[in-house]
């Protein structure tokens, strides 16, 4: 439906060649791009046209400082119309202060709590509604939470969520990268420079890629890996239905 790349490294890093390789795969994928990038403040952007036709990309990616946390977005709408605010990455505040971005492919089956979220929502996909369920669940919170008890949080939010729908996504909280899938086959991860590279599809042939691991999150600071999660239940196992519909629109 959609593909995601996702990069965490310790020491500032060019990684031009992998936005180039990783949107050029936008043939397949056409209804828009987003990427989320430090210049050194964090910065959205994002257009509902074709990567591979933007205008405006390439000056973007040719402009793009060394980074040390970077995500990368191209869409195949499934939910949702195509438009900008359909997009992603979708980034917001929590009341705390804290900048939380995420980007996700899958689509939210079993969702019913959330549609409330359909009169605060910019856009109309799953995926921006699932995001503000999310930040519902931390500006609940109390007080500011340690690297841990958010940790614990985004664990607990996957774990409840995941169940019967497909829940591909990473999620940037300004220290932590979380990453997680729940289909099998459907995000790889490779060693690179001092960091990780994650993507829906491997982005070189140098035969380094491996799985990334099934319903469990992993959270990276500066390309090393801090937590583990707990492997949950929630796995998604396509029905026959969802392989023919992706089958037909050669996914």
């Amino acid at each position: 439906m959609c593909e995601l790349m996702g990069f965490t490294a310790k020491q500032p890093t060019n990684i031009k060649q992998y936005l180039n390789t990783f949107y050029s795969h936008s043939i397949r994928h056409p209804h828009g791009w987003g990427l989320m990038r430090e210049q050194p403040e964090r910065e959205i952007i994002k257009e509902a046209v074709r990567a591979v036709d933007s205008h405006i990309l390439p000056d973007i990616i040719e402009g793009t400082h060394l980074q040390t946390t970077t995500l990368a977005h191209i869409r195949f709408a499934t939910v949702g119309s195509i438009r900008q605010e359909n997009c992603h990455p979708f980034t917001s505040r929590d009341r705390f202060g804290r900048e939380w971005t995420l980007i996700h492919n899958g689509t939210i089956y079993s969702g019913k709590t959330m549609l409330r979220r359909m009169e605060e929502q910019k856009g109309d996909t799953d995926s921006e509604r699932m995001y503000l369920s999310l930040m519902d669940a931390l500006n609940a919170q109390e007080h500011p939470l340690s690297m841990e008890e958010r940790f614990r949080l985004i664990e607990r939010f996957i774990a409840d969520t995941a169940p019967r729908n497909k829940l591909n996504l990473m999620i940037y909280d300004g220290e932590l990268l979380y990453v997680h899938k729940n289909m099998r086959e459907t995000l790889k991860m490779r060693r690179v420079e001092q960091g990780w590279l994650f993507a829906t599809t491997p982005i070189d042939d140098s035969g380094a890629w491996q799985d990334f691991p099934t319903s469990q999150v992993m959270a990276y600071r500066n390309g090393e890996l801090l937590f583990i999660g707990t492997k949950h239940g929630g796995e998604f196992v396509p029905t026959l239905e969802y392989i023919t519909a992706m089958d037909a629109m050669n996914i």
